[in-house]
């Protein structure tokens, strides 16, 4: 090969570090050290995709972290208005540190997410019940936070005198403007902080960004401006040293404050950036040719109409339009090697007359993803659509409708979750163990709150070689069981499995009691014909031991909710399952928490 031949090796290197981990541009298209306002609303909108996923617990704590670090602003004008005898420009000088603290440390600040939350929503990406729960979440944490860095403040002996005397002036003079007054210097508060997070994402650098931020909240002090978290800690600080009434406090300075920074940052700034974009502006996260929004009634409704989220991040996806079908979702790790659990699932939507088989491929990728798996990304798509041709044969083979797609994505718990509400999914079968979907599971945010808000029904497989002819269920009957005898059923149904169903009790005085109960119980599930053996040892593990030597398949249904939660976490202590050496099924069936449940776990 000549010189001349070979790639531009530089050329090479420089796009692969490069190209984004999310699909948003890292570089610009014309310029490469600047970017265009399209660039940077893709940015943006990447941005606010990994925002808008994080769990109520990440937000607030977060929310809390930034509130708290506002007390620095506080402290340092505070002092600063003090020791310069309240120049207008010396005793400014400092306040901007606690928010660079909070925006170059990625902490949850309200007024920052007048931008990307909100340029989410206008794409259709997320509804509008979507943005005020992330709006409220981290409202209430920042006010969190405000209020404990207030009460430091003004009980921990922090401030000098003057010191003392300054921040009681400012908070008094808060709430001594004018209510409209106040609301209107607000509302250009808003436009430099929404404007500050715009000119970040167009920053390619931390010193720029220091920089932008440091002068643009300089702007509010100097402007005689007001910034909601700053104001909500001085009035607390004047409630705790002095003796203003929250209720005052709130309605005469917080409130005006609170709409002025978010009609400022939205209508002056995210809507005027988002309609000087163009329609091309979301190209390169977006899968040509697919229009993945939101309907009008998903985005003024959220989940109580369909849909609350689009993911921006994912690969491929298919929008359900017929809710009468019976879905199942299959995500699988590796094409070739689960080829079992597709049969599962195709064997069982064979019984349906209307079922339709989803077989996903979640391709994972780190949570820091290197600098070549962006560039990659269609290549594996590639590769992967060659992988699922197998699968689709097979899920064909049992006269069943197929769908395949691939996902790539550095959450797979997480996208499973997200993709069966979207598409009414009825039943998800995925593998269990060797499956490397639950390895990064463990790794997810907001696991226990996805697995304990099933959006349908949960079939997880431990394949030991599957074979459906001879089926254990133990059961203890009830609802939760439901789930297992229809899946029984089903086998029998399609392969002729043979079923004993497993009783446990724990007295024998109990056993012509429990068998009557059996016998009601299988009856009413339709399984009447299987074989019924009630066990009066009280021990459930060392009964469905013995019985599985004699079983190629035991198929348990949840005792108790967040049985996932448990599997997923190594927190699921039933040793026997790990023990039998035949295939375990597991079933969960959605179920609603109790508030105390919602409240204590």
């Amino acid at each position: 090969m000549t010189n001349s031949d070979r790639p531009d090796r530089g050329d090479t290197v420089r796009e692969a570090v490069e190209q984004s981990r999310s699909g948003a541009p890292a570089a610009g298209a014309v310029v490469r050290d600047r970017f265009s306002a399209d660039e940077v609303f893709q940015r943006i909108v990447a941005a606010a995709d990994e925002e808008i996923t994080s769990g109520n617990r990440e937000l607030f704590f977060s929310a809390l972290a930034a509130g708290f670090a506002i007390s620095i602003t506080v402290l340092l004008y505070s002092t600063m208005t003090a020791a310069t005898d309240g120049h207008p420009v010396l005793s400014a000088l400092l306040y901007p540190l606690g928010f660079i603290y909070i925006i170059i440390g990625g902490y949850q600040l309200y007024t920052e997410n007048t931008l990307p939350p909100v340029a989410l929503t206008l794409e259709r990406l997320a509804s509008l019940p979507t943005l005020l729960r992330h709006w409220t979440v981290v409202l209430i944490g920042n006010f969190a936070g405000g209020v404990v860095g207030a009460a430091v403040l003004a009980w921990g002996g922090v401030f000098s005198p003057e010191a003392a005397a300054a921040a009681m002036h400012l908070g008094e003079h808060g709430v001594e403007t004018p209510w409209w007054d106040t609301f209107f210097k607000a509302g250009f508060a808003g436009l430099i902080v929404a404007g500050v997070v715009w000119v970040e994402y167009a920053a390619r650098d931390t010193i720029s960004r220091i920089v932008v931020v440091y002068l643009a909240f300089l702007a509010i002090p100097m402007g005689n401006l007001f910034h909601v978290v700053t104001s909500f800690t001085e009035m607390f600080y004047v409630v705790f040293a002095g003796d203003l009434a929250v209720s005052v406090g709130l309605t005469e300075f917080v409130l005006p404050v609170l709409l002025g920074n978010t009609i400022g940052g939205i209508a002056l700034v995210t809507v005027v950036n988002y309609f000087q974009t163009s329609e091309r502006r979301l190209e390169s996260i977006r899968l040509e040719g697919t229009d993945r929004q939101l309907t009008m009634r998903e985005w003024a409704l959220g989940g109580l109409a369909g849909r609350s989220y689009v993911p921006v991040l994912e690969a491929a996806e298919s929008i359900v339009s017929d809710t009468d079908t019976y879905r199942m979702l299959v995500p699988i790790a590796n094409p070739r090697t689960e080829s079992r659990l597709v049969e599962l699932a195709s064997v069982l939507a064979s019984q349906n007359e209307d079922a339709t088989v989803h077989a996903v491929h979640i391709v994972q990728t780190p949570e820091r993803r290197s600098p070549g798996i962006g560039a990659g990304r269609d290549r594996i798509v590639a590769e992967s659509e060659n992988q699922l041709e197998g699968v689709r044969e097979t899920i064909e083979s049992y006269d069943v409708e197929c769908e395949t797609s691939t996902i790539v994505s550095g959450r797979s718990f997480e996208e499973i979750f997200a993709m069966a509400k979207r598409e009414y999914t009825d039943l998800v079968v995925m593998g269990w163990g060797v499956n490397q979907l639950w390895g990064a599971a463990q790794r997810e945010r907001s696991l226990s709150d996805l697995t304990t808000r099933l959006p349908c029904d949960f079939l997880v497989l431990k394949d030991r070689g599957l074979d459906t002819s001879r089926i254990l269920l133990p059961t203890a009957g009830g609802p939760d069981s439901d789930l297992s005898a229809e899946v029984a059923r089903t086998l029998r149904s399609a392969v002729d499995a043979e079923i004993t169903l497993l009783h446990v009790v724990d007295d024998p005085d109990r056993r012509e009691d429990a068998e009557q109960f059996f016998r009601e119980w299988a009856a009413g599930h339709d399984l009447d014909d299987a074989d019924l053996l009630v066990d009066d040892s009280g021990d459930i593990e060392s009964a469905i031991a013995r019985e599985a030597a004699d079983h190629t398949l035991v198929l348990i249904g949840a005792t108790e909710r967040g049985l996932l939660s448990r599997l997923v976490t190594d927190s699921l202590h039933f040793s026997v399952l790990n023990e039998v050496e035949c295939s375990v099924l597991l079933a969960e069936r959605p179920s609603k928490r109790s508030l105390r449940e919602w409240l204590f776990g």
